[in-house]
């Protein structure tokens, strides 16, 4: 019998578990492993932050969804790989083999700028942001994530400054962002990266410093270090190269999506879930033997953006839209991806 092991329950992997769920493969003994036994929905974090949502509105039962999925799941983080030995090396000090792997562990936040480790909170994981309080908030990150976070926290009456190094949105959608931050009055500073931290914590941009009670760290994706060290083909910045079908270019029995693989999509949870559905028709050919279909990209996602308030922002392409609809429509897509991952299985 087959041992496939699921690193990691992001978006992709939570698509192959309810796909599992409700047409079981036979043939192959799976396991998940994940740090945590629940998770928070990454779309859903800002509604909590902001107060809309309580906690337990939010999670996900990823134990609960490994059992439905016929896996047995680990609560463990992995440390080290070894593509060559078929290994994972577990915080736990556990050692797993594999005969296949898929890869779906995400990304950890780059801290790589002078005191960001050592006076900064990251805000992977989502965890960290539990009780986030504090008079006078920076955010050094300026991309979708930091945005919608600045704005959560600034409506519920913190004061909040976002360093970012340059505008992540263009054209009409720039404009419609500027308009929700000056509304929400929200410190949001273009063109100023946050250099370094020094303690205090005080933030540096340039001939520029400023101290505030809390500084969160929502700077773009970094690869997981063990990553380096697993013999897998990587691209430059260290994710894994994968072909067309998802699997790694360098080692056939592994595969990896998400944050952590290098397909060429924005690392964003939408493209993860596309590509967990050709990740789950591909883990039933690796059981069954058969040639693994290809992943079709695309160029065009919709992207909803929450303002704090009941609000959003929605844009695809060259179109957008905003108001209290759009957020209730994110609302209702939301509590229907939870609602998905809790259907019970059907018998075997």
């Amino acid at each position: 019998m087959k041992r496939i092991v699921l690193a990691g329950a992001g978006h992709a992997h939570q698509v192959v578990l309810d796909s599992f769920a409700h047409k079981p493969i036979y043939g192959a003994r799976f396991t998940l492993v994940s740090p945590r036994a629940q998770q928070i929905y990454s779309g859903m974090l800002p509604g909590v932050v902001a107060g809309h949502y309580r906690e337990a509105e939010a999670t996900i039962d990823v134990a609960a969804l490994a059992e439905r999925g016929h896996a047995d799941f680990v609560q463990d983080e992995v440390v080290a790989l070894d593509a060559a030995a078929k290994t994972l090396a577990l915080k736990s000090g556990r050692t797993l083999g594999y005969d296949a792997l898929s890869l779906n562990v995400g990304s950890r936040i780059d801290l790589s700028a002078p005191g960001a480790a050592h006076h900064a909170l990251p805000v992977k994981p989502f965890e960290n942001l539990r009780d986030v309080e504090a008079d006078h908030i920076a955010i050094a990150g300026g991309g979708a994530a930091g945005i919608e976070l600045a704005m959560a926290l600034r409506y519920r009456g913190m004061e909040v400054t976002v360093y970012a190094e340059h505008e992540t949105f263009a054209g009409p959608v720039a404009e419609r962002v500027m308009r929700a931050l000056r509304r929400l009055r929200v410190d949001y500073r273009p063109g100023m990266r946050a250099d370094h931290v020094a303690s205090g914590p005080v933030v540096y941009s340039g001939s520029s410093r400023q101290a505030f009670d809390l500084v969160l760290w929502a700077g773009g994706p970094a690869p997981h270090p063990w990553l380096a060290g697993s013999g897998l083909a990587l691209d430059e910045r260290g994710f894994v190269r994968v072909d067309e079908c998802l699997r790694s270019v360098s080692h056939p029995e592994v595969m990896a999506a998400g944050d952590c693989a290098a397909t060429g999509e924005a690392k964003a949870g939408v493209y993860a879930v596309r590509q967990g559905m050709t990740l789950a028709d591909n883990l039933r050919c690796v059981v069954a033997d058969m040639h693994l279909q290809p992943y079709q990209p695309r160029d065009k996602a919709l992207l909803i953006l929450t303002c704090g308030r009941r609000y959003a922002i929605a844009m695809r392409g060259g179109w957008s839209a905003e108001g209290r609809w759009v957020w209730w429509w994110k609302n209702w897509i939301d509590r229907r991806w939870l609602r998905t991952l809790e259907r019970p299985r059907r018998a075997a």
